[in-house]
């Protein structure tokens, strides 16, 4: 199988990728490029919302010509089905991140419990501030106690609550009003997305207004709900992230050492792994068999979360999994859940590498599984590292490249706490560079990669397109990584941006991109968001700020898009979403809906155009501000 120059040349703007495109090639891999050239046409009908099999009278589908069927089955038209679809898409989403955050909630309770040896509490602090905010005191009581205490109540939000979520406080009031006047207050994490299956059920709810508003209500209970639990008992776990300097790319990889990827989204499992890998036992036996050292490497945001706590180097992103194990050099991946293409295990078949799934919810072909549970993981950890070491050995030197592009520099971990102090313990001269125009404003660029865009191409022209334009660009998940491989996270990087961008990061010694974390840290930029707002006494909404998503492909995404726009935040797409055979939601998502929420949607496939309307967003924000 061979690829033609120009077609690599469509696949990736990445050095490292078009290198190992082209071995996987030579190798006879089948990538996830070749997957989606091989699905090619996909479906019309799904691709436009428009087809249903919510029940066994189906599957069902409307003609978006008017020349076929109108309705399903059960009646439903256009609305209906479109709106069904997006309900289950934010659904599955909201769940995903949300199960996240319980699951590290439970790994809470244990360490409170002394039932999750090698696990600590890193953040004292931290978890007095969050108990504090479900009004629990610490007044007396050990870390461990009050670490039970805050679990137990943590655990209840993800069941019924008679009002709201406890993290709404953060939220501005004027923000909190407008939802209570539209009936989306999140009440409980569960129970939003168990409603919004129910309602999506033949029979039950069949106004597509209704279904799309609590569609809006699911997404703010993973917003303000389980994935800023998920991200603070992270912190309280691991600790909160700093400024740390790291390296990223396939570079990573070391010939000489034995090399080990954690992939997946949940730090649960690869912190106990980075404890493992410095053990002098370990490492001696390491060198017994010829390695110069343990090497471990990130790929997507189980690497995010490492990367910002320990600074592991990050290997790539999403689309990079494949082309990572034609490396040959991977000794072992270790994956716990999310975004892990159950292709990965067949691939590393043609190489030496072990493949490993550590959850209990998360089983793929071709891999041995090895569940990682808090009460054995430090052990788990030792034997599976153990496990590396042993295979070094097993190299099939004839299928080795070692990568030839030396890993770019990065800077990341710029956690809320760490860019507040950053500033000098306070938000006001972030405020005042606003106020002055110094920075126009701000967007959180996110999200995943998508093989029907150019790799990483989307997310770095639009980034480089707006701190051009003076606008300080915040990022997470595989958008990050992208930046980071671009050089955009490096404080010389701050040479790119306009010249007031440029005077304000290099009066800080910060890149003009900052990396805030894995992808269920979008919160912290809403956090961040509804921080200024309080301090403004404004609404999110007034702010000068947008969200971009430029590669998206996920239902997880779906969600954080969701609760982006109902915050406040207007949210640029860059892959359309299954909604454009319903005209009506069409225009109730990009253009009613700003007059409900003060936000919109709008897709904009060219990231250069994406950076355009983006721009003039934040102008007519300033302007409205009187700025």
């Amino acid at each position: 199988m061979l690829l033609r120059k120009d077609d690599i040349q469509a696949r990736t703007i990445t050095e490292d990728g078009r290198i190992f495109l082209e071995k996987a090639a030579r190798d006879g891999l089948e990538t996830v490029w070749d997957r989606y050239e091989a699905q090619r046409p996909q479906c019309g009908f799904c691709e436009l919302g428009l087809s249903c099999r919510n029940c066994s009278m189906g599957p069902c589908r409307i003609d978006p010509f008017g020349e076929g069927p109108q309705r399903g089955v059960c009646g439903a038209d256009a609305d209906i089905i479109v709106a069904r679809n997006l309900g289950r898409m934010i659904a599955a989403g909201s769940a995903s991140h949300s199960d996240h955050g319980r699951d590290l909630v439970e790994v809470l309770r244990k360490v409170g419990e002394g039932r999750a040896p090698g696990y600590a509490i890193r953040s004292p602090e931290k978890l007095k501030k969050v108990a504090a905010e479900f009004g629990i005191s610490p007044d007396g009581k050990t870390p461990e106690a009050l670490a039970v205490e805050l679990a137990h109540a943590m655990e209840e939000e993800f069941g019924t609550r008679k009002k709201a979520l406890t993290f709404l406080n953060r939220v501005p009031e004027k923000r909190r009003a407008v939802w209570e006047k539209l009936g989306i207050t999140p009440r409980g994490i569960d129970r939003e997305t168990s409603e919004m299956m129910h309602r999506t059920h033949m029979g039950v709810d069949n106004d597509w207004q209704s279904l799309l508003l609590h569609g809006l209500r699911n997404a703010l209970s993973d917003g303000w709900g389980g994935s800023l639990i998920a991200t603070e008992v992270s912190d309280i776990l691991f600790g909160i992230p700093q400024p740390v300097s790291s390296e990223v790319n396939l570079g990573v990889l070391k010939h000489d050492q034995v090399n080990i990827i954690l992939h997946g989204h949940n730090p649960i499992v690869s912190e106990m792994i980075f404890e493992a890998a410095q053990d002098p036992e370990l490492l001696a036996l390491a060198s017994h068999k010829g390695a110069a050292g343990i090497n471990l490497a990130g790929l997507c945001c189980t690497g995010n979360e490492l990367l910002m706590r320990r600074g592991i180097p990050m290997a790539g992103n999403h689309l990079m999994t494949e082309l990572a194990l034609s490396t040959g050099l991977v000794d072992m991946m270790l994956v716990d859940y999310q975004c892990i293409m159950p292709a990965l295990g067949e691939i590393a078949t043609c190489y030496h590498t072990l493949m490993v799934s550590t959850s209990d919810k998360a089983k793929y072909p071709h891999m041995v599984h090895h569940e990682f549970h808090p009460e054995t993981a430090q052990q788990k950890a030792r034997e599976l590292v153990r496990q590396a070491v042993e295979n070094f050995t097993r190299r099939i030197p004839a299928k080795i490249l070692t990568p030839p592009n030396a890993p770019t520099k990065m800077m990341a971990g710029f956690s809320v706490e760490a860019i507040v102090a950053a500033l000098g313990g306070s938000a006001t001269p972030l405020i005042d560079a606003i106020k002055s125009g110094a920075v126009q404003g701000a967007v959180g660029v996110v999200g995943c990669n998508n093989p029907k865009i150019r790799h990483d191409y989307g997310h770095v022209t639009l980034t480089q397109r707006l701190i051009q334009n003076d606008i300080l660009v915040v990022d997470t998940g595989c958008a990050a990584v992208a930046h980071a491989k671009a050089g955009l996270k490096v404080p010389e990087a701050a040479g790119q941006a306009g010249p007031g961008l440029q005077k304000v990061c290099t009066a800080l010694g910060i890149p003009p991109v900052l990396h805030m974390g894995s992808c269920v840290d979008n919160v912290r930029i809403l956090d961040l968001a509804a921080a200024l707002a309080k301090t403004l006494g404004t609404d999110i909404s007034d702010l000068p700020l947008a969200a971009a998503a430029p590669e998206w492909y996920s239902e997880k995404a779906v969600s954080i898009a969701c609760y982006a726009v109902a915050s406040g935040v207007f949210t640029v797409l860059g892959t359309p979403p299954p909604i454009f055979g319903s005209p009506k939601i069409v225009k109730l998502l990009t253009e009613d809906i700003h007059g409900l929420l003060g936000a919109s949607f709008a897709v904009e496939p060219d990231p250069e155009k994406a950076a355009t309307l983006i721009v003039e967003h934040i102008r007519r924000k300033r302007k409205a501000l009187g700025l």
